[in-house]
């Protein structure tokens, strides 16, 4: 299945962009009359027929809607530090999304050693991933912030964890399978804490404690960063998928 893009939408009328456009007509020889699927990045397939060819776009009439095309029964906020080599964390970004995530915030904290990430060039590789992967929802990415103001800001609705390798005195420790297994109902909203190369430091793990997270272990391993974020959603898609 071929899937296009578009957020110029009107009523029963879409254009693709000029990318979108050239890929579609030129890279893959479609004609007008032909019909296509197209996502508007907020959940919806678009079933349209090519109306139009133009230089600058491609005009299209819609046909036919899908909601929630591509969806999941849950709701992932992945809080992620950027990893030290940035190529690791577009893996991430782009697994993340094929397999299912809503939501990527990624964390500067104490032992970062990286503090940005270039949104417009992840950005374009969430989009692309959503494509290959035919969902209808392009992940949101929000801009870099503190660890400290993630934690003290996440919606308290939410289940709220963090993947911590150390310990605080006084806390339990549970693997992500079992606080999941205790998930009941649908579309559960979760928010999970991965920290960088060197973990996040006893004061922010503490302070994440005493706003309401729990703490958790992926198991038995050493993970890398962007390995033990793509393990913690694989582990929610399956249990809760």
């Amino acid at each position: 299945m071929e899937l296009f893009y578009t957020s110029n939408i009107d009523g029963n009328q879409a254009v693709l962009d000029a990318i979108e456009s050239t890929h579609c007509m030129k890279v893959l020889r479609h004609r007008v009359g032909d019909t296509v699927s197209v996502m508007d990045g907020k959940g919806t397939l678009l079933r349209c027929r090519i109306a139009e060819y133009r230089k600058d776009g491609t005009l299209l009439e819609i046909i036919g809607r899908e909601e929630n095309f591509g969806a999941h029964n849950y709701d992932l906020e992945m809080a992620v530090a950027p990893t030290k080599n940035i190529e690791r964390y577009e893996w991430f970004l782009e697994k993340a999304t094929e397999i299912g995530i809503d939501t990527v915030v990624p964390v500067i904290c104490s032992r970062s050693e990286r503090k940005s990430i270039k949104t417009d060039r992840c950005g374009k590789l969430l989009l692309s991933a959503a494509k290959q992967s035919l969902k209808g929802r392009i992940p949101l990415l929000r801009e870099c912030c503190r660890v400290e103001d993630y934690i003290r800001e996440c919606d308290k609705d939410r289940i709220r964890l963090i993947a911590y390798c150390g310990s605080v005195e006084g806390a339990e420790k549970s693997s992500l399978r079992q606080v999941l297994e205790s998930c009941s109902g649908g579309n559960v909203k979760i928010s999970i804490m991965i920290g960088p190369e060197g973990d996040f430091s006893s004061q922010e793990a503490e302070l994440a404690l005493k706003c309401g997270f729990r703490i958790i272990h992926l198991g038995k391993s050493r993970l890398r960063t962007e390995t033990a974020a793509v393990v913690a959603c694989c582990s929610v898609y399956n249990m809760l998928g």
